[in-house]
Formats: C-alpha cells, sequence, structure tokens
C-alpha cells in the first residue's frame, strides 16, 4: 500500500470518527429522535455496512464476534447517545477519546507495563486535563452526561482491548454490531412509551451507524495494518479536534478557555505517553 493511500484511507477515517459525535449531537438537539432509537438504527445499520462490505472483499473471514464484547460495544453506543444529550460535540469527544486511552493505558500498566518517568507526566498532565474539564463551574460540562460519556470511553476501551487478536477485525465488528444491535432492539422495546422519532432523526442515525461507523471502520482496519502502533494511537489524537471544528462549523459551538486548555493537558499527556519509546533493558556485559 502506498503512502499516499494510507494518508488518504487514514484522514477518511479520523474524519468518519469525528462525525460521529457531529451526527448524534446534530440529531438528538435538532431532530425529535430519542438517544435509545438513535442507538438502536446506529447499531443495526452499522451492521448492515458491514455485512455488505464483508459480501464485497474477497478473501478468508476469521471471527464472529462473541456477546461479552457485543456488550461492551451496546454500553459505548448507549452511553455516548445520551450523553450528547447535553454535551457539545467538542467536550464529549475530547471525554470519549480520554477515557478510552486512560483505560487501555491503565489495563496496559495492570498487566505489567512499566511507564519511563516522561509517561508518567504525561499521564499525570491527561488525568488532571479530565479533572479539570469535570470539575463544577459556569463552563464546565454537565457532570452527569460527561459521567455517562467516560462510561461510553472505558466501555469502548474494554471493547477495543477484547478485540486484540480475536480475528479478522471487520468480521468481529460486524458479528459483535449485529449482537449489539440486537440488545438494542430489546432495550428499545422496554422503552417503548418513550420512543421518538422522524425522518431527519432517522436518517442522521443512519448516516452515522452505516458511513461513520461501519464504512469508518472497514476503512481503517484497511489502513491500520501498514501503520505502526504508535502512529495508529498518535494519529488518533486529530479526532477531538475534527470534532471540536466541526462544532463550532455545523453546530455554532463556542471554544472556551477552560476547555482548550484541557484539550492540551489531556491531548498533550497522552501523546507523551504513546509516543514515549520503551528502550529495552540493557543487558549486563560478562
Amino acid at each position: 500500500m502506498s503512502n499516499v493511500r494510507i494518508m488518504v484511507l487514514t484522514s477518511l477515517a479520523m474524519l468518519a470518527f469525528a462525525g460521529n459525535s457531529l451526527l448524534c449531537r446534530i440529531a438528538l438537539t435538532q431532530t425529535h429522535i430519542d438517544a435509545a432509537s438513535f442507538t438502536t438504527i446506529r447499531l443495526t445499520s452499522g451492521a448492515v455496512m458491514l455485512w455488505v462490505v464483508i459480501q464485497l472483499r474477497s478473501g478468508t473471514y476469521n471471527g464472529r464476534g462473541n456477546w461479552w464484547s457485543a456488550l461492551a460495544l451496546f454500553f459505548y453506543a448507549a452511553g455516548f447517545s445520551f450523553a450528547y444529550v447535553g454535551l457539545p460535540a467538542a467536550s464529549g469527544a475530547l471525554l470519549l477519546f480520554g477515557a478510552v486511552q486512560a483505560t487501555m493505558i491503565g489495563y496496559g500498566i495492570w498487566a505489567g507495563e512499566h511507564l519511563l518517568q516522561r509517561q508518567v507526566i504525561g499521564l499525570l498532565f491527561a488525568f488532571g486535563g479530565i479533572v479539570g474539564l469535570l470539575l463544577p463551574s459556569l463552563s464546565a460540562p454537565p457532570l452527569s452526561y460527561s459521567l455517562l460519556m467516560v462510561s461510553a470511553g472505558v466501555a469502548w476501551g474494554i471493547y477495543s482491548l477484547r478485540g486484540k487478536g480475536a480475528g479478522d477485525p471487520t468480521c468481529v465488528t460486524a458479528g459483535n454490531f449485529l449482537r449489539a444491535a440486537s440488545i438494542a432492539v430489546v432495550v428499545n422495546a422496554l422503552m417503548l412509551k418513550d420512543i421518538s422519532l422522524d425522518v431527519a432523526g432517522f436518517w442522521l442515525a443512519v448516516s452515522s451507524g452505516a458511513l461513520t461507523s461501519g464504512l469508518g471502520y472497514a476503512i481503517w482496519y484497511s489502513a491500520l495494518p501498514a501503520l505502526k502502533a504508535t502512529d495508529a494511537a498518535a494519529v488518533q489524537l486529530s479526532v477531538p479536534i475534527l470534532a471540536s471544528l466541526g462544532g463550532i462549523v455545523f453546530l455554532g459551538e463556542n471554544i472556551t478557555l477552560r476547555l482548550a486548555l484541557t484539550s492540551v493537558a489531556i491531548l498533550g499527556g497522552i501523546a507523551l505517553v504513546i509516543l514515549t519509546k520503551q528502550h529495552p533493558p540493557e543487558k549486563p556485559q560478562n
């Protein structure tokens, strides 16, 4: 794969991931769709799109997903949707991304990975940024919705960790989307009296599921094998920034000083953790 193609595919994937925040926020604030219905339609249309992608490509298919991963995917999608009822696109994307990376880095530490001093400093900066964003003030995002988004990020981090080595990522994701969609349908049925839906909200949910989720993940997984692990992690730092720019352009959101400073702390701290190279210990000389 050429460098130009890798760059184009990676850029499209990051735009798709940022677009998820924008589509969800627009749907839940400017149409009449409710968060549960948005989640169900998003997961269902994502499963359909991934199935189409699998049918169109050639090669062997390895992996079908599992119910535990599907449950984590459902909690991510549901928390994401309900959080965006009250969160701006920029704050939501920042909290989501920070929680995902914190979960995965935290798991690595728990599993025995050792951090260098610069990585510890970066982790403290990122944690301080998240705390600073959540501290009560006039410019702080609503705490309840913020905690929902953090929980969505934790769920996505768990989902990502469970997916390592599980087989062909597109096939596995398709299977998990299908299972998660069935969970969402059951939950939505239990909330039948609260369902609210209109044509605009429906198509925004379909776009979120089919394009920025299903197709976005398929594009990302096609570019991922050509990227170094640190490059793949680092490029995702662009997602909250792209979501913030989209929020300004499409939603008329304002970037406060508090959000700007905490963004620098969170994204800069995470970048310091994932971009600091670990050197293997030197072997003792005889």
